[in-house]
């Protein structure tokens, strides 16, 4: 495996993550949620992440088994790891609070309201354990970019885009609840930054324990579970908070140009 390659990837994921960012200085910056951007934004994540899960990565990932244990075998094995990513994705779903979740929906909007409520000291246990939250779910994200990347470079920008559209409103949902924690707009960006480290951490960790392991057999089932994990990521997150933030034909038509964007670039990199 080349050296630049590797770098490639772990650039991507550390982009991917530290979008977290956007989201965190939009709070900063800004009074008003762009509810309908967010919601093209997302859908159009979607979109992407949907499209190239059972377009190209499944293919990749079967091709990889194939050539190990039969076309038959393969198949098997591929649903096997494809359904165990979202099973993985699920179990850190379920295991955040809803009231920690990072993907319960915020507003920008609400740290300009109720400013007395601000610097509640009883608050900053939950603010800490949101940016934990959204640390634990950036974790597979990022082995998610980082393999995608490893396997084709081209293939790995438009997922750590994707990712990267997906983290923004992650990095609002930090920063309000850390902001209603200690009253400190700076901090509260800040959280949201550093919540996306998580992803090349994740990117990291997943180089060092499995590229030792690194063959057509390994590449084969990571590659389908990443492809669950982002087919879940895209129904259990995306899409509902797409709907909740616009209107559902934003978000709808957002998943289609999501959809045709990925199979264009698919087509040019052919």
């Amino acid at each position: 495996m080349e050296t630049h390659t590797v770098f490639i990837a772990f650039g991507l994921t550390l982009f991917a993550g530290l979008s977290t960012g956007i989201g965190g200085a939009l709070a900063y910056f800004t009074k008003r949620t762009n509810t309908k951007f967010l919601s093209v934004a997302l859908g159009f994540s979607a979109g992407v992440m949907i499209y190239v899960s059972f377009v190209e990565i499944i293919v990749k990932a079967r091709d990889a088994l194939g050539a190990e244990m039969g076309e038959t075998s393969a198949a098997w094995a591929t649903a096997a790891a494809f359904f165990s990513g979202i099973f993985l994705i699920g179990i850190i779903d379920k295991l955040v609070p809803s009231f920690e979740n990072p993907h319960e929906i915020h507003n920008i909007e609400e740290m300009h309201e109720n400013g007395d409520q601000a610097k509640d000291p009883k608050l900053l246990r939950m603010g800490l354990f949101t940016a934990l939250a959204i640390a634990i779910h950036n974790f597979p994200e990022g082995l998610a970019t980082f393999t995608a990347a490893l396997s084709d470079p081209s293939l790995g920008i438009s997922i750590a885009i994707a990712i990267a559209i997906h983290n923004i409103p992650e990095g609002i949902a930090v920063s309000v609840p850390v902001y209603y924690a200690t009253g400190n707009r700076k901090k509260a960006f800040w959280y949201s930054f550093l919540s996306g480290t998580a992803e090349p951490i994740g990117a990291l960790i997943g180089y060092l324990v499995l590229m030792r392991f690194f063959s057509d057999m390994m590449f084969g089932l990571v590659f389908a579970m990443v492809a669950g994990i982002m087919v879940f990521i895209s129904l259990d997150e995306l899409l509902p908070t797409a709907h909740k933030y616009g209107e559902h034909h934003l978000a709808i038509y957002g998943v289609i140009c999501g959809m045709m964007v990925m199979a264009l670039s698919l087509l040019f990199f052919m």
